[in-house]
């Protein structure tokens, strides 16, 4: 029996659950709220609370799992793990471990590309964490020889997450900061990397992000071209008024290359670049439920 346990099912470990479905003979995931968990299982996924404590049902779940993704941002530890510190006793069957990570891991790179081998300067305090969280998993992969994939993930959008949506809103903005750029990821192609990964039964380290990194306010205008709409006037990062986390997203300025992911997964993206995804996006009207 395959069974894959997904820790955190949400936007992302949703697209994973449906490009690979049919590999599994059954597929549990996690989440803090019973509105998600009825929703789950109304869907036909097993699903169970998971909010810190290592309940019977979610121990009696991994007993049988041979392959689990974690999709939860970690803390000053990796949730999972500090559950879990016996994770190897309960699930005594995994074969492989999914790991999704962030590209914030690299740091500021003044622009430059960089790739899965580049130096990681973390800056923020969420990529600290996720750096910490990456070796932790590592270190459990390693002793116990298990295959461990780490997707260093570009920003995400998808159905119901993206500039139209923000447009719709009256909550799109055009900041500016020159020679700042981006990756994005659309959510299908993260689930196309995972499902590869682990029905090749890979263990690697994959920027899964698009093939051009471009100005944020550029897919901005873009958006409201393809809506009729005109573009919400420039704003100066400088002078903007924004979260520190906001802020602390344009602190870190690098170009990321997706060429392994496409060598060693065989990913044929299908979201490849902004122009083409948005204009894909709009013209199916799959950028909302």
């Amino acid at each position: 029996m395959r069974k894959l346990f997904i820790f955190g099912f949400g936007f992302s470990s949703t697209s994973i659950a449906e490009k690979a479905k049919d590999d599994f003979d059954a597929i549990c995931g996690t989440s803090r709220s019973q509105e998600k968990i009825d929703n789950l299982r109304a869907k036909d996924f097993e699903a169970e609370i998971f909010d810190g404590k290592a309940t019977p049902e979610l121990k009696a779940q991994l007993i049988n799992t041979t392959h689990i993704v974690v999709s939860i941002s970690p803390g000053e530890e990796d949730p999972v793990l500090t559950t879990f510190p016996n994770l190897m006793e309960l699930a005594t069957k995994l074969e492989w471990v999914g790991y999704l990570s962030t590209v914030g891991v690299y740091g500021h790179h003044d622009g430059a590309w960089v790739d899965e081998a580049s130096e990681l300067r973390p800056v923020s305090k969420r990529s600290i964490q996720r750096v910490s969280a990456e070796e932790a998993w590592t270190k459990l992969a390693d002793k116990n020889d298990i295959p461990l994939s780490i997707f260093r993930l570009a920003g995400i959008y998808g159905p119901d997450r993206n500039w139209f949506i923000n447009i719709e809103k009256g909550t799109s903005r055009r900041m500016v900061k020159p020679g700042q750029v981006f990756n994005r990821i659309h959510c299908e192609d993260i689930g196309q990397a995972v499902a590869l990964a682990m029905r090749k039964n890979i263990g690697e380290v994959f920027n899964i992000t698009d093939d051009d990194p471009a100005p944020p306010q550029d897919v901005v205008i873009y958006a409201h071209e393809l809506m009729g709409k005109t573009p919400p006037p420039e704003i100066d990062f400088e002078t903007a008024e924004i979260s520190p986390m906001a802020r602390s997203f344009y602190g870190e300025n690098k170009r990321v290359s997706n060429k392994k992911s496409k060598e060693i997964l065989g990913l044929e993206y299908q979201w490849p670049n902004y122009r083409l995804s948005l204009k894909r996006l709009w013209d199916e009207g799959s950028w909302k439920r």
